[in-house]
């Protein structure tokens, strides 16, 4: 079979990590006879660059007209500036709207092989599978009023969040399936003690429940799950949050893993389902790391893993998605790590180096 990708590489590591993830890609293709058209196109900062818009509409055109979207990262120092009519991430969040891509998947899974990566006791850890759901258009991020004004007090700036019930059932709706699929239960995260929308949120939640009686539901608030995330994070299954929120505690549950380079993420524009072909975008947790870009040392794992669940959820190619997450095992049980996950006696590779290693699991 054939499939339209569009590439995305954008700032700073961005275009590094997504040439690992096409050679991973590209080995699965040649083992499996599947053939990725590879399309490439401007985001972000560079995009502002070269074509004075973050999002140019030949990007948006060719992501629409794609199967699925696999993006690197976006932003860094150079486009910084507070003032500017435009920011990199614009590009990034217009494209999540034009899409329609509400649902964000944040699988949290500690392989064994690096247990000893995190900081956090290697009793806390052991076996811990979650995944986070976060709602991905809608919230502060995307409310209005959005600005900054001069008063005779001062400057002042308002965000807005807002959330219409539509939004919050479509995305718990998400989860409820989701927990379906794995042991039965959902942790829905609000800050229903303080926030409107969030009681709007948590009202909602307990209505739907009902209907997924094989389902057990807990509300949390936000602050304690940012706590049970590091005390206890094993109980956790699936979890469902606002944009906003999710953001916060996906970047915290990064630490159980060892590294933000080990964390996928699939944005989609419907339930998750194997063996199905859902419009996705799929990119890896972390930013663009500037600081670090051309040195070969990032960690390309977390786009790899991102380019296998594309494979799953928008190209209905679950065995390949396998193929890739053993490979990423295997790779990791032999011992070999990016300077990210670097534990003693183990050997250090580079982002190219590692990116080979994975091709070659796959293709052999």
């Amino acid at each position: 079979m054939k499939f339209d990708l569009a590439v995305l590489p954008g700032d700073g590591v961005g275009p590094e990590i997504i040439d690992e993830a096409i050679k991973v890609l590209l080995a699965t293709g040649q083992k499996f006879k599947q053939t990725f058209n590879l399309r490439y196109g401007l985001v972000g900062g560079v995009a502002i660059d070269q074509a004075g818009n973050p999002l140019p509409p030949k990007t948006l055109k060719l992501c629409q007209t794609s199967d699925a979207v696999l993006l690197g990262a976006v932003g860094g120092p150079k486009w910084d500036d507070p003032r500017a009519r435009t920011r990199p991430e614009d590009g990034l969040l217009t494209l999540r709207k034009k899409l329609g891509l509400f649902a964000n998947l944040r699988p949290v899974k500690v392989f064994p092989a690096l247990v000893d990566a995190s900081s956090l006791k290697p009793k806390l850890i052991e076996g811990v599978d979650f995944i986070f759901i976060r709602e991905l258009t809608g919230g502060i991020y995307f409310g209005r009023p959005k600005r900054e004004w001069q008063t005779p007090q001062g400057r002042r700036a308002v965000d807005s969040m807002t959330y219409t019930e539509a939004e919050i059932e479509r995305i718990l709706r998400v989860g409820f399936e989701l927990a379906r699929t794995r042991r039965h239960k959902l942790v829905s995260v609000d800050k229903a003690n303080v926030l409107q929308t969030s009681r709007l949120w948590r009202q909602i939640a307990t209505e739907i429940a009902p209907q997924y009686p094989d389902v057990e539901l807990e509300h949390i608030l936000v602050d304690a799950c940012a706590m049970w995330l590091m005390l206890n994070p094993a109980r956790f299954d699936v979890i469902v949050t606002e944009n906003m929120f999710g953001d916060i505690l996906t970047d915290e549950s990064s630490i159980l893993g060892g590294s933000m380079g080990m964390l996928a993420s699939a944005s989609l524009a419907g339930i998750p389902r194997e063996e199905t072909r859902t419009l996705g975008m799929y990119e890896p947790i972390h930013g663009s790391a500037p600081q670090i870009a051309g040195l070969n040392i990032a960690n390309p794992i977390a786009t790899i893993l991102s380019a296998a669940m594309m494979l799953r959820y928008s190209l209905g190619l679950t065995k390949e998605a396998r193929v890739i997450e053993r490979a990423v095992e295997k790779v990791l049980d032999e011992g070999y790590r990016t300077s990210d996950i670097m534990g003693e006696g183990k050997t250090k590779v580079g982002t190219k180096e590692m990116g080979n290693l994975i091709a070659g699991k796959v293709g052999g």
